[in-house]
């Protein structure tokens, strides 16, 4: 049996993969070079100007279309970390309160180890250890990359070259994405389809369970944001006002203003749901399609496909 499985990265595909194996019985141990649960699905608080801003400034909402994926939104409902979104579409949710509240619900249920970043995976015999700064974690019966596929190809590479390839060729674009608070309501819907360099721009607060001041969340579109991902983060901010400022009559100054860049954002999806070989595996939206439904389908059939494995 694949008893002891080091997952690397502890975003929503990791995390699903995670759970799904702990509640197999099976010993599981998280690995993310970051403080805290978000990945593409992160939060952040700012203060200013006397008021708090919350922004989701990775997905703005999730989309529920496949059953399993809405069982788990529907129970993320009841734990009191998700809720439904209407005004994105019938099967739009959110977490609340802030979007990266159900990957801290589940990270809280696991053995993740934060701030932690993964150098190599290599095999051990027929086992596996994963190298970190000045150490090495192991052994391991099984190594899941949870990552982006650009992430995926240098620990790949060597080790397992069919993944490292597969990888190679789902490249994730870039997203520019802008972040402004306002000392008042401005007047646009709470959700704003494309329209010049903005792909998407959404109203924070106007989301159920979220609260706060007037934050703003501005996704740039995948053309731009390619042509400018180097560009600086202060024209980045200006040229998203602008863009904004072409849709709302009378937008005023922000009184935050701040840009973060994705640099793998989106993939077009490799189609094939997760990959699995000799007890290294792969999982991530980039194996399904590009929303967080296709991470979470991703995990948990990996999951799936390491709970029927033997050794030997």
């Amino acid at each position: 049996m694949v008893g002891e499985i080091a997952i690397i990265g502890a975003g929503m595909a990791g995390l699903s993969c995670a759970t799904a194996l702990h509640e197999a019985g099976r010993t599981v141990t998280l690995f993310d070079k970051g403080r805290r649960p978000s990945g593409r699905m992160a939060s952040r608080a700012v203060s200013a100007d006397g008021q708090d801003f919350a922004f989701d400034f990775g997905a703005l909402y999730m989309t529920g279309r496949d059953a399993g994926f809405v069982a788990q939104l529907q129970a993320w409902e009841a734990a009191g970390v998700a809720a439904r979104w209407p005004a994105a579409g019938e099967d739009a949710w959110v977490g609340a309160p802030v979007m990266d509240a159900p990957l801290k619900a589940m990270a809280d249920a696991l053995d993740v180890r934060w701030s932690t970043h993964v150098h190599r995976v290599r095999r051990d015999g027929a086992r596996w250890r994963v190298e970190l700064e000045g150490e090495e974690a192991g052994p391991f019966d099984a190594v899941v990359l949870a990552l982006p596929a650009e992430q995926v190809v240098p620990l790949a590479e060597g080790v397992d070259d069919a993944l490292a390839e597969l990888a190679r060729g789902h490249r994730s674009a870039p997203c520019w994405t802008v972040m402004l608070g306002f000392d008042a309501a401005i007047d646009a819907p709470d959700l704003l389809d494309g329209h010049g360099i903005i792909d998407r721009a959404a109203r924070n607060p106007a989301k159920p369970g979220h609260g706060g001041g007037e934050a703003w969340t501005i996704h740039a579109d995948a053309d731009w944001s390619e042509r400018h991902v180097e560009a600086e983060r202060d024209w980045v901010v200006a040229q998203l006002i602008a863009a904004l400022g072409e849709q709302v009559a009378g937008l005023p100054a922000p009184v935050v203003g701040a840009a973060h860049r994705w640099r793998y954002a989106r993939s077009d999806g490799a189609g094939v749901g997760c990959y699995w070989a000799e007890g290294l595996g792969a999982c991530g939206d980039w194996l399904v399609a590009p929303r967080v439904e296709g991470a979470w389908v991703s995990g948990r059939g990996l999951a799936a496909r390491l709970t029927s494995q033997t050794n030997g």
